[in-house]
């Protein structure tokens, strides 16, 4: 077969054609190229923002604290100067608010020896993420306790007199051996976890005494349970053997006073895991820990109020001993005990947290849960102002 020779009409349309078609992509591409000339030209070159230094969040806090730490300095400093007259405390009324502060601050810092015992005691490892932050709050609890007590007695300068007069037949003196023996074995188990921090990596030396020292955490554990269990119990008995204090004298307060404090430190130290959380963005509680922290505290609230109520029932409902009977009708003529005792204690800060604690809907939302705690912690203060305050 042989090819049909091309005429020269029809070469030179096959070459315009070809050009045609060369000339057109050039034109796109020189178009598109004067495009992108004109958009750089015309459009404004935005410069790369700088990298803003926002203040940290605990820079803040340090500020915050050093501001409260001047104010307390200054008032410390009144208070040595003047003496306790400055607080407004008289004879007919010698307990003030810093007790208050000194029992609320005391029985948040219970968290310390329940989960030293749950851990070292009965050996339950689940626990151990928060046993550290409970040693903690139990540190920051009774070391504000005995800053506020330092400015309570009067006389500081004799802080060492319960250590070499001993009276024995005292509750107060039970009470102070308790707080500087306990005291000295939260030192003793938070010294370990100071020492484990990266500010101490090329210092081996210290870091074996902090492995030392850590050697003994489940020995402190089992003293400091004893330790804080007198402690917490002999505070509720400070008021029960007071026999002019009819509302107050029964056998009940040690027991119920262990309760709150057990309830009051859990709840604060899960509260304080879930701020941590939330700040450095990183879970120190799964939510099966949180599940059963709460649960614990909530076990706790419960048979607190169980006792309450019991206790409000025999000793205020059922009786007709005169001096309790007049005793009662002094506080609801002359306080809000009443509305304090029913419509806060127990409801507000009892009835309700647990509820929130054990119902699972509830308990899963961290906010909800929360606020739970919240008012565990603000359910205990308002029980040790009752018992400091009205009674």
């Amino acid at each position: 077969m042989t090819r049909k020779a091309l005429s020269p009409n029809s070469w030179r349309s096959m070459i315009r054609s070809a050009c045609g078609r060369i000339l057109a992509r050039n034109q796109r591409c020189t178009t598109c190229a004067r495009r992108r000339r004109r958009e750089m030209t015309t459009t404004p070159m935005t410069a790369t923002p700088r990298r803003q230094t926002a203040v940290p969040a605990w820079r803040l806090w340090m500020l915050l604290l050093i501001g409260m730490i001047v104010f307390g300095l200054i008032g410390a400093g009144r208070t040595l100067y003047y003496g306790l007259e400055v607080t407004n405390l008289t004879d007919q009324v010698p307990w003030g608010l810093w007790i208050t502060v000194d029992l609320s601050a005391i029985a948040l810092g219970a968290g310390a020896f329940t989960f030293s015992a749950v851990v070292y005691i009965f050996h339950i490892d689940r626990f151990r993420p928060v046993a550290r932050m409970a040693v903690f709050v139990g540190f920051i609890g009774y070391s504000s306790a005995m800053l506020a007590l330092a400015m309570d007695i009067g006389r500081p300068d004799r802080f060492w007199h319960p250590l070499v007069y001993w009276n024995v037949h005292s509750v107060l003196w039970e009470i102070t051996l308790c707080v500087i023996l306990y005291s000295t074995v939260l030192v003793v188990e938070f010294v370990p976890i100071l020492l484990e921090s990266d500010y101490f990596v090329d210092k081996p030396r210290i870091r074996a005494v902090g492995y030392m020292l850590h050697k003994l955490t489940p020995v402190m554990a089992v003293v400091g349970l004893a330790l804080s269990m007198l402690h917490q119990s002999s505070l509720g008995a400070t008021y029960g053997v007071l026999a002019g204090r009819e509302i107050w004298f029964k056998p009940s307060m040690p027991v119920m006073f262990i309760l709150s404090a057990i309830a009051g430190g859990v709840s604060v130290t899960l509260l304080i895991t879930l701020i941590a959380s939330e700040l450095f963005q990183r879970e120190i509680a799964d939510k099966y820990l949180r599940r059963d922290i709460a649960r614990l505290a909530a076990g706790a609230l419960l048979a607190y109020l169980y006792i309450k109520i019991w206790d409000w029932a025999a000793t205020s409902y059922y009786t007709h001993a005169p001096g309790a009977t007049q005793a009662v009708a002094r506080l609801q003529a002359t306080t809000p005990y009443t509305r304090s005792f029913w419509l806060v204690e127990i409801f507000l800060c009892g009835l309700v947290p647990a509820v929130i604690m054990l119902y699972r809907p509830f308990r899963r939302k961290v906010w909800l849960l929360m606020i739970a705690l919240i008012l565990i912690v603000l359910g205990v203060i308002v029980n040790r102002w009752n018992v400091t305050l009205s009674g």
